[in-house]
């Protein structure tokens, strides 16, 4: 009993190596402002970058990330390729920094096109879309 505890906290974590969901990786893709230099970005970047533990591109500009709603395709795949965790345990990670007064999240945007919209006007965004989405003036970066 103990044990099936244990296994369904280290899933809802996303630290067992059978809780990411490989599928997952299909169903979002990562885009960046239209100016940013990069191609390319390490998971554990963009990992930093969405859980606010790291605030710059390599090139020293500031970070700007940008969430889907809780609920979508695209973010469950993201938090489970990208971030390595369940949307649930990312939610509680955001409620314990707000509540110990270290940060706030990302904003949360409704809808793919929003989040084109957001991360083409400003500079830094980095944001996620289903993988059929038109990626406007942003530009499409690799997850290596």
């Amino acid at each position: 009993m103990l044990a099936l505890g244990a296994l369904a906290w280290l899933t809802a974590l996303g630290s067992f190596p059978g809780a990411s969901a490989v599928a997952g990786e299909t169903e979002f893709r990562v885009i960046v402002d239209p100016d940013n230099s990069t191609t390319s970005a390490p998971r554990e970047l963009l990992a930093e970058a969405f859980l606010k533990t790291s605030t710059r591109w390599p090139d020293g500009e500031l970070i700007r990330p940008v969430d889907q709603r809780p609920e979508s395709t695209a973010r469950k795949g993201f938090s489970q390729s990208v971030l390595k965790r369940s949307v649930g345990a990312i939610r509680s990670y955001w409620q314990q920094r707000i509540f110990s007064g270290r940060d706030v999240p990302p904003p949360e945007l409704d809808s793919d096109d929003a989040i084109v919209r957001y991360v083409s006007e400003h500079r830094g965004a980095v944001g996620y879309v289903s993988a059929s989405t038109r990626s406007g003036r942003t530009k499409v970066v690799t997850v290596k």
